[in-house]
């Protein structure tokens, strides 16, 4: 998965397609698994920049704490809320209801 010849968001995206439907994981998550813990902003902006992509899940990374804090990066801004009720998650106040239960740890799974 580390290959050198990926760019980093290559490599952000190789995990976020891993998150299983109905899991979420967070941004720093995915930077820790790709040896940059510091980086969890610059997945971030993977994120943001993967919509052209339509098979990175990106409504299924939010903050460490549960927050739907990329939603304006969706159009409309509620649909990282309806994609994650699809899912059979529960959305309060834009943070995910009962977050550490549904959260996915790529170190743990992948």
């Amino acid at each position: 998965m580390n290959s050198k010849s990926q760019t980093f968001f290559e490599r952000v995206y190789e995990v976020a397609r891993q998150i299983p439907e109905g899991r979420v994981t967070s941004y720093g998550a995915i930077a820790a698994y790709l040896g940059s813990a510091r980086s969890a902003r610059m997945v971030g902006w993977a994120m943001h920049a993967s919509h052209v992509l339509p098979d990175v899940p990106a409504h299924r990374v939010l903050n460490r704490k549960g927050l739907l804090t990329g939603k304006m990066h969706f159009c409309p801004p509620n649909l990282m809320q309806q994609l994650l009720e699809n899912e059979g998650l529960r959305v309060e106040k834009d943070q995910l209801v009962d977050f550490q239960k549904h959260f996915w740890d790529p170190a743990k799974h992948l």
